[in-house]
């Protein structure tokens, strides 16, 4: 990777996922058909719920980035067909898991599916999902497909627990956060990118720049997702504004408004994030106070400086649509909150 500091954006005006798109077509209308394929089951409730989601407006974007980064390699064959659908199954799995963990009441603007079909449905169809990508990926057979997924999927679960451990706690430092967010988020983004390097029959070197790529991209997207939390609307996330503080979650924006506020701002936010104070009016008041001291802006500025170490990592590959929709992908991420 070189020393230089590329720009995000490799044209001007709004940051669009359409390149990407464009690009990875007609492979991801095969990797759609082995979606819908690998996820029915004569037990009707498992179609039914995982179609819910993964039929909900979702940007399939991990499954993308498997595909694009096999363009930016010239990888000319179809094994990551099957692959990208793996990575899908993984993250829709955990977003299921997500949902019965947090009580959320939307995903992807729609009805969560712990709210239709219960918990424990909910849950089950989750490790459904993950059994049909262990398969996946077995069929491969490649053991270090295998190995990188695997691992992946055990350091996402180690994420999610250890965001358990850190909710309610206005103690959690931004590096604790860091490492959640990088388990949570970043780990499948980094995956998703470095077995394409792998399939391709790439050497070492070129899967560390893939897995670069994905993972600063991952933090990127999670930095973001935590700002229009608090900065966004309810329409444009797939979820209600709010979710966050009034689940006590300790994100960058709060972290930040904790540290630089004075001895009054201290106790609204110990008083908020235990739940004391989690009223619209609230919710409200936070975001004044996030405003107040910058914690918004600051957030989104650490999501550009993440976009912009993804951009490097590719920097040396050539020139051209896989590279070029790679980086407005980066672009689009960091644009969101916009």
């Amino acid at each position: 990777m070189t020393a230089t500091v590329h720009p995000i954006t490799a044209r001007p005006g709004p940051a669009s996922l359409d390149p990407l798109l464009q690009l990875v077509a007609p492979a991801l209308n095969s990797v759609n058909e082995i979606i819908l394929a690998r996820m029915q089951s004569d037990v009707a409730v498992i179609p039914a719920l995982a179609g819910h989601l993964i039929s909900g407006g979702g940007k399939r974007l991990r499954p993308m980035l498997t595909l694009a980064s096999a363009h930016l390699l010239d990888y000319g064959g179809t094994r990551h067909h099957k692959l990208s659908a793996a990575v899908e199954f993984i993250h829709t799995a955990t977003l299921l898991h997500d949902d019965v963990v947090d009580g959320s009441e939307q995903r992807r603007g729609k009805k969560a599916a712990n709210l239709i079909w219960g918990n424990q449905a909910t849950v089950l169809v989750g490790d459904f999902l993950f059994s049909r990508a262990f398969e996946l990926m077995v069929e491969d057979g490649s053991l270090k497909v295998l190995k990188i997924l695997s691992s992946a999927s055990a350091v996402i679960a180690q994420g999610e627990v250890d965001q358990l451990q850190t909710q309610r706690r206005i103690e959690t430092t931004e590096e604790r956060y860091l490492d959640v967010i990088t388990a949570k988020t970043a780990v499948l983004f980094a995956a998703a990118c470095q077995i394409s390097a792998v399939v391709a029959e790439r050497g070492e070197d070129v899967e560390a720049a893939l897995d670069s790529y994905g993972r600063n991209l991952g933090i990127a997207f999670q930095l973001v997702d935590d700002a229009i939390d608090y900065a966004g609307d309810g329409a444009a996330m797939g979820k209600d504004a709010g979710d966050d503080f009034r689940e006590g979650k300790l994100t960058l924006p709060v972290i930040l408004a904790y540290k630089r506020g004075d001895s009054e701002a201290r106790r609204f936010w110990e008083a908020a994030i235990s739940g004391e104070r989690n009223s619209d009016a609230d919710f409200a008041e936070a975001i004044e106070r996030m405003r107040a001291v910058g914690a918004i802006d600051d957030t989104l500025e650490r999501a550009r400086h993440y976009g912009r170490l993804a951009v490097d990592a590719i920097a040396d590959f050539p020139a051209g649509k896989a590279k070029s929709a790679m980086t407005e992908t980066v672009a689009f991420a960091v644009q969101r909150a916009y």
